[in-house]
């Protein structure tokens, strides 16, 4: 009996030892299943556990200790704070480059530019919330570096984070919004127009990832490090319109 109950111990404790809780960038919500696929045949005694959200937020938790092993942000600046803090283990490594693409609610309304954002015909435009995602924060920036700031800001509608927001343009709630390219490979969306922003109107997309104190005692959080930083991660990122951190 004693070692019939030693051995449930041992088997309970490798099940936890292998479960991974990853906090993800709602624009990777597309990505993430065929990461994961690609990552189990690597590491088959994994079981991933994988919660989206705005970056900013989800680095806010981690902060409030949240039961995170992996931090995978939609940039650079939300995990080069929570290393500077002291709540991640090592520093951020690069993953992947986002894109940002205007996204007309009406499949009939075509490729739009930026610009058509501030034709009066448009009465809501929808980006991520700025204060805590990544892709709200360079939607402003390209809308300044355009000089459409002034006659776009007063139709805005935020969403809590990029996912949210795509969800708004899709409803009808906005009738375009500036999204994660990411976002457009979903299956029931396949076919529908949009438009890349030009890069160089805003800062980089450049998306970095932590492993965090909880997750630095578990293998598991190391190897999806290191995984992540595989030619066979990037070429998933490339199949949902990431690009690879050395096109930066």
């Amino acid at each position: 009996m004693r070692i019939a109950l030693l051995c449930c111990l041992l088997l309970l404790t490798a099940g936890q030892a292998h479960a991974l809780t990853i906090a993800a960038a709602s624009s990777l919500r597309q990505a993430m299943p065929a990461l994961e696929t690609a990552f189990l045949q690597q590491a088959p005694g994994i079981s991933l556990r994988v919660i989206y959200g705005a970056s900013g937020k989800l680095a806010t938790q981690i902060l409030n200790g949240a039961p995170y092993d992996v931090f995978l942000s939609a940039d650079t600046g939300f995990p080069r704070q929570l290393s500077d803090q002291g709540a991640v283990a090592g520093e951020p490594v690069v993953y992947g480059v986002g894109r940002l693409v205007v996204w007309p609610a009406n499949p009939e309304m075509g490729t739009m530019s930026p610009e058509d954002l501030a034709d009066d015909n448009i009465r809501r435009v929808a980006i991520a919330q700025p204060r805590h995602a990544p892709y709200g924060q360079r939607a402003r920036e390209a809308l300044q570096a355009l000089g459409l700031w002034q006659a776009v800001e007063p139709k805005l509608v935020y969403g809590e984070n990029i996912g949210q927001t795509a969800a708004m343009v899709e409803s009808g709630a906005a009738e375009a919004g500036l999204i994660a390219w990411s976002l457009t490979f979903a299956p029931e969306l396949e076919g529908r127009p949009f438009n890349l922003v030009d890069q160089r109107l805003h800062s980089p997309l450049a998306m970095a990832m932590v492993v965090t104190r909880q997750g630095e005692d578990n293998p598991g959080a190391r190897e999806f490090h290191a995984f992540m930083q595989s030619e066979a991660a990037r070429t998933v990122l490339r199949q949902y319109g990431f690009e690879s951190p050395d096109t930066d």
